[in-house]
């Protein structure tokens, strides 16, 4: 390979994450240009500048480690529950037929339905501890891992599973050498989309039941109209997302190295 085609090789591979800080930097300029002019209403939106200026005190005066830990532990447990019972149920309903038809549009209906509504009942149930943030998050969440896992199994080349029974695999074979890996693109697509529903889901209920994490910590800072540690708060919930979907990369791309 020539030099100037490793040029072109190595840009194409920071390309896309230089334009996606380059975006978020333009847009950020945009917000301060906006506050600054007064074009935008400040104590609506603060300047970037304050945000900025904000996550040192935020960080030692409001313990947003901690916070952030016990946020992250939670979409962790919620995240893990969702995966391992979201795949099996969507492989049980997938494997009988009358299973799904009678549920899968009961599951879809509830991927719309407001879940957070729930939480006086999931209070009386777990009563007011972490368990409930994660059973919020863990039910909110489930309905995409299960749609997109029957979708994944369901769609299955026809000639990739008549080869299996060609060699006389037996169904567990057949399930484990060719479902399973065919149906794993759109499974990490359930797994993103219930990651996102969990997140919102936690965050909004450690907000509504003011019990720990960074939705108290939202909380507390909008009640005293902090609004650039609200704002600031906010970021942190968005690099616990940030690092799960990185995570989930590098899980997808060692389960499936080779497209």
């Amino acid at each position: 390979m020539s030099a100037q085609a490793q040029k072109r090789a190595s840009f194409a591979d920071y390309a896309p994450a230089a334009t996606g800080v380059g975006t978020v930097l333009a847009f950020f300029l945009i917000m301060e240009l906006l506050v600054q002019t007064g074009m935008v209403n400040r104590f609506i939106v603060p300047p970037p500048s304050e945000i900025i200026g904000s996550f040192g005190r935020v960080i030692v005066e409001e313990h947003v480690f901690s916070r952030f830990l016990q946020t992250l532990i939670e979409c962790l447990t919620a995240g893990v529950m969702l995966t391992v019972f979201g795949v099996a149920g969507g492989v049980v309903m997938n494997r009988y037929k009358l299973l799904q038809q009678a549920c899968e549009t009961w599951v879809a209906a509830m991927a719309s339905a407001p879940i957070v509504l729930m939480y006086p009942l999931f209070l009386v149930i777990f009563g007011r501890s972490a368990w409930t943030i994660i059973m919020m998050g863990f039910l909110a969440a489930l309905p995409p891992v299960i749609l997109k896992t029957i979708e994944g199994i369901s769609g299955t080349r026809k000639v990739l599973v008549n080869v299996g029974r060609s060699f006389n695999l037996t169904p567990s074979q057949q399930f484990w050498k060719i479902l399973f890996p065919a149906a794993l693109p759109n499974i990490f697509v359930g797994i993103r989309l219930g990651l996102i529903f969990a997140l919102i889901n936690i965050v909004g209920v450690e907000f509504l039941i003011n019990y720990g994490g960074l939705g108290q910590l939202i909380n507390d800072l909008a009640e005293r109209y902090d609004l650039a540690g609200t704002y600031a708060a906010i970021c942190f919930v968005i690099l616990v997302s940030v690092l799960f979907f990185m995570v989930l990369e590098k899980i997808e791309r060692w389960l499936r190295p080779v497209d």
